[in-house]
């Protein structure tokens, strides 16, 4: 397995125009997703998640949207100045990308086994015969019983769950590098919801790819990564080995997303601990961390200055100051809600 990661973040500014001024959507990111590991981003809705991969491959409209500053690299080679034919070219044989919402994401008015044979004939140069008969067994392998029935059928004929895995199966038909999963399982009950994570590990361990996972669920995180990006207005502020995160962390934010976890292994009924007031305005991001308007230990440096990425351990860092030397130590222990790669 390769040190060089497969994707590189650094620095990645993204802002939109609008009526009331520029909103200042990713502010500085930086992560490096690695051969066969899955890095889980994660944060509150409207944190940036989406925004970051949806830059990354190009989906952004441009204008209201621009990157401002950063760099994207996919195994050495730099995205973010790729014309929109060189990206779709990417798009789909590099970089797959399963959404949030399959029902919106797949044409209804085609068949299934068409969308995904189109792929196929446009990325790998297969005849629609060659791509049909690929396209069944895809959805074979995806668990989609009788296969070549189910080709045939539109997607509204699909249930939640079924749809998701067309969509794993349209994402790999090209055998991608990458694959981002957008919230893969938000709509979908628990159980489905667990057979479509597990059906991505055994896919992931069998082909070697890499994932990004972004979610809000800090069990699906337990789950499936092996690394974590936390992020808070359009920042990462927590980042590092999944079991550092989830037993270490040391950013407030982090064990802010933690307490209000539920947590079957503690008391059933315990009252969840919800973070109080609501994210910042991106509008004019507040000066000094953009957390601590909600911060329970927030000091006054935290409203001048941004803090620095402190080193907690090797590969884990955190952006607070309660990491610097000469800070207080507040008892914040949080308590896990699993453990990593149950």
């Amino acid at each position: 397995m390769s040190d060089t990661p497969v994707l590189k973040v650094e620095n990645l500014n993204v802002e939109f125009a609008t009526f009331g001024g520029a909103v200042r959507a990713v502010r500085g990111v930086s992560y490096e997703v690695y051969e066969g590991k899955t890095l889980a981003v994660v944060g509150e809705s409207g944190c940036g998640k989406s925004v970051t991969v949806q830059t990354i491959m190009g989906l952004i409209p441009c204008p209201p949207g621009k990157v401002t500053a950063g760099s994207a690299k996919l195994c050495g080679r730099e995205l973010l100045t790729l014309s929109k034919e060189e990206l779709n070219k990417i798009r789909g044989a590099e970089i797959g990308m399963i959404f949030q919402d399959p029902m919106t994401s797949l044409n209804p008015t085609m068949k299934i086994g068409d969308q995904i044979a189109e792929t196929l004939v446009v990325h790998r140069g297969m005849s629609r015969r060659e791509g049909l008969t690929e396209a069944r067994r895809l959805l074979d392998r995806t668990r989609i019983p009788e296969a070549a029935e189910r080709a045939r059928q539109y997607p509204f004929e699909f249930s939640g769950g079924m749809l998701q895995r067309v969509m794993i199966a349209m994402s790999l038909a090209c055998k991608p590098k990458l694959l981002i999963a957008d919230e893969p399982t938000t709509a979908l009950d628990v159980t489905i919801q667990a057979q479509v994570l597990e059906l991505m590990r055994e896919i992931q361990r069998e082909d070697g790819m890499s994932i990004i996972l972004i979610t809000h669920d800090l069990a699906v995180v337990a789950r499936m990564a092996d690394d974590v990006a936390v992020m808070y207005a359009g920042e990462v502020v927590e980042s590092g080995p999944v079991d550092e995160i989830f037993y270490r962390g040391s950013h407030p934010y982090t064990l802010g997303l933690q307490q209000a976890m539920p947590d079957a292994r503690h008391d059933a009924g315990r009252q969840l601990d919800a973070i109080p007031g609501s994210p910042p305005d991106l509008f004019a991001p507040p000066s000094g961390c953009g957390y601590h308007p909600r911060c329970p230990h927030a000091m006054q440096v935290c409203t001048k200055a941004s803090p620095a990425s402190f080193e907690i351990s090797p590969g884990h860092q955190a952006s607070c100051w309660l990491n610097h030397a000469d800070a207080p130590r507040p008892e914040t222990a949080a308590s896990p809600v699993g453990s990593a790669q149950e």
